[in-house]
């Protein structure tokens, strides 16, 4: 996976063989990803690397994520749970997903179309962040680590993946994590576990 958020917009993720190709989707939806890029930036968001994709932040607490796949792209809201989507626009990355929280467009020009929303919606999430507001957690939900719950929100497939398996193996999975004490660690666990968690498997299934 990529570390330098430029080359996501030059080659892409990093993530499979079509990286660096002119098959790749950052390549199909280049303008709108840049338009997205630049919305971000001019909210005054601090921009970095994280699972391949362009992450944007506030005082460090990851507010949105950029994605690309043939069919569309995307800009997905972390604190989902918390954000009231008075346009109604939100859509869940699968039917498994608790929460809407991503923005799909099919096309470049719909960014542009929708920028007033896009602007609303980063500025409510900024805001939850100045606040010191966090997103409630659901009784008796297994309790995941920031790093895998970012992981989940900026990849659909994982995402679809991981909340169809039953909740031993979920649990599975929190807890080989949360035992890494480094944020980094936890981070390289989640890249090495991608392919069970498809292939719908607990932590320490072969």
């Amino acid at each position: 996976m990529i570390t330098d958020v430029a080359e996501y917009f030059s080659k892409g993720c990093g993530r499979c063989e079509r990286f660096a190709t002119a098959d790749c989707s950052t390549r199909r939806w280049e303008a709108g990803l840049q338009r997205l890029r630049s919305i971000c930036l001019d909210m005054g968001l601090t921009e970095t690397a994280k699972w391949g994709h362009p992450c944007y932040t506030h005082d460090g607490r990851n507010v949105a994520i950029i994605g690309a796949h043939r069919e569309d792209f995307q800009l997905s809201f972390f604190d989902a749970a918390l954000m009231k989507d008075p346009a109604g626009v939100l859509e869940k990355p699968g039917p498994n997903t608790q929460y809407p929280c991503l923005l799909r467009f099919a096309a470049d020009v719909e960014v542009a179309e929708m920028e007033p929303t896009i602007r609303a919606y980063l500025e409510e999430c900024v805001g939850y962040v100045k606040a010191g507001v966090k997103p409630p957690k659901t009784r008796g939900e297994v309790e995941l680590p920031s790093e895998l719950v970012e992981a989940l929100d900026s990849d659909r497939e994982l995402a679809e993946a991981f909340h169809a398996l039953t909740p031993g193996r979920q649990r599975s999975y929190a807890i080989n994590l949360s035992s890494a004490k480094k944020s980094t660690t936890r981070i390289s666990r989640i890249a090495k576990f991608r392919d069970k968690i498809i292939a719908g498997k607990g932590a320490l299934e072969r």
